[in-house]
């Protein structure tokens, strides 16, 4: 069970080797976090970030999970799920892609979006379903700004993270009322190895503000966090941009 400050005794996350996965685990493992199950495809990397966290004193556990394959997912999570209640469950998983190649190449599209999305709304009903039946927990989404408004540089990207946000908003009012709670993080660019290479945007952030984020959103309760939370205003005023005007930016 969560402490009086939401932080939780057990964790699981999916998308075991992503780098705010790691960082926001690590943060908890620091305070209260004990059990951890990392859900992933088998890899040097998953393999990788279980040591690191076993090295914290955590118990770490790894099960193989591909977001790509729904129709194993009932089977794969629930099988830890019956090994004890689950304080937390971070959806961490997703694909960036590559916007000029994508476009050029629709299956690559559909990747990144089956991914993103299709994987995302199959692990995260499952995953609801039983912190509902177990009557207490939080589901963290890790969704972005890239789904706020569609920029021409990575609108297949921020679709996908579009429908993910609205999916969680949802499944949270969905939820609400049954013990669980649903936070939805909405990071900026974070500096990772999955944006290296690429041109950093303003209010760059890095994993472990994203985890420090999180955590204080878990202590709040929050339903939704802006990283860095300047974000919240500077979205706000592009979203609501004249197209005309949205299209002449460089984005």
């Amino acid at each position: 069970m969560k402490d009086a400050f939401g932080i939780p005794q057990s964790l699981l996350v999916l998308g075991g080797a992503s780098e705010i996965a790691l960082a926001t685990t690590r943060r908890l493992v620091a305070r209260r976090t004990r059990t951890v199950w990392l859900a992933g495809r088998p890899s040097p990397a998953l393999d990788q970030t279980a040591a690191q966290l076993r090295a914290l004193g955590a118990d770490v556990h790894t099960v193989a999970f591909d977001a790509l394959d729904p129709d194993s997912h009932e089977t794969v999570l629930g099988k830890v799920f019956a090994e004890g209640d689950i304080d937390m469950v971070l959806l961490a998983f997703g694909v960036l892609g590559d916007q000029a190649h994508d476009e050029r190449e629709p299956v690559n599209a559909v990747r990144v979006a089956q991914t993103n999305y299709t994987g995302a709304v199959s692990a995260g009903l499952v995953s609801a379903r039983a912190l509902q039946a177990q009557g207490h927990g939080s589901l963290v989404v890790l969704s972005s700004v890239a789904g706020e408004r569609a920029r021409r540089s990575n609108f297949i990207y921020g679709s996908s993270k579009a429908g993910l946000d609205t999916f969680a908003q949802g499944l949270g009012d969905a939820l609400h009322g049954t013990g669980v709670h649903v936070m939805v993080v909405r990071p900026g660019f974070v500096r990772s190895k999955m944006t290296a290479g690429l041109e950093e945007a303003p209010l760059a952030t890095t994993p472990e503000a994203v985890a420090t984020a999180i955590e204080l959103g878990l202590r709040r309760r929050s339903e939704i966090v802006w990283v860095p939370g300047a974000l919240r205003l500077v979205m706000s005023a592009l979203r609501h941009l004249p197209r005309s005007v949205f299209r002449r930016l460089p984005v």
